[in-house]
């Protein structure tokens, strides 16, 4: 599953592999509709939305699978495995990044944001999907939050001493590592292109962790193996407040 070549670009501020063509929007909450909006178009794969305010930067990218939505939901994996290594790129160092199943991203133990998947609606599991579009947001800032000890769950990249407009560097180095993931998925299949996602997955303590070819999760501890099932973890994004389209604070 790779991106193809879509329409030029309508405001071409990021540098990004060939690809993928650039569109921008003003909300960074309106970025996944967006990008499902425009998937449905001919010739929409290798779309990248992008959006960034004070508070929040997103990134969403349209998808051209090739495989049944029950294998080709895997993209997700690589897709979360790729943003996990652009933040690293740019984290502070000696500060820990992980991946809760399957879908938040945490920084240093606090809930810095996550990704979801789209597939068209109601496309059966056996069906090839017209397009699929994997997005992802972050907390830039959290200062409308009022004192951060009043939300000890989550972090952002301000707090963390990301450098000021780390927006732009973040979904270009994004959209780097999610090619060479799909790469390596189309060219060594994806146990291959799944370790980047469990290089990050923090399991239950003292377990231990695989991903079967639907791209389950498999988790080995004292009491046994368990499978957590990709599909019903992406039905309702753990770390998405509904209310706000935005990271859960």
């Amino acid at each position: 599953m790779t991106p193809i070549s879509a329409a030029p670009a309508a405001e071409p501020s990021l540098l990004l592999p060939p690809p993928f063509t650039l569109v921008t929007v003003a909300e960074p909450t309106a970025v996944h509709a967006e990008a499902c909006r425009r998937a449905r178009a001919e010739d929409a794969a290798g779309t990248l939305v992008y959006a960034a305010s004070e508070a929040l930067i997103a990134v969403a990218v349209v998808l051209a699978p090739a495989e049944p939505l029950a294998q080709a939901r895997r993209a997700f994996l690589i897709g979360m495995g790729a943003l996990a290594d652009a933040l690293g790129s740019h984290a502070p160092p000696d500060k820990p990044l992980g991946l809760d199943w399957a879908d938040t991203l945490r920084f240093d133990g606090a809930r810095l944001g996550g990704g979801r998947l789209a597939p068209p609606e109601g496309c059966p599991e056996e069906a090839v999907p017209d397009w699929l579009v994997f997005s992802a947001m972050l907390i830039a800032a959290k200062r409308h939050a009022g004192d951060p000890g009043h939300t000890p769950g989550s972090t952002s990249l301000e707090e963390e001493a990301f450098p000021p407009g780390i927006g732009p560097a973040l979904a270009e180095s994004f959209a780097q590592y999610l090619m060479k993931g799909l790469s390596v998925l189309e060219e060594d299949g994806f146990q291959a292109a799944g370790t980047r996602y469990l290089a990050y997955l923090t399991p239950l303590p003292e377990a231990r962790a695989a991903l079967d070819e639907t791209g389950d999760a498999l988790v080995t501890s004292a009491r046994g193996l368990s499978r957590l099932s990709l599909r019903e973890a992406l039905a309702a994004p753990a770390w998405l407040d509904p209310a706000t389209g935005a990271p859960r604070l």
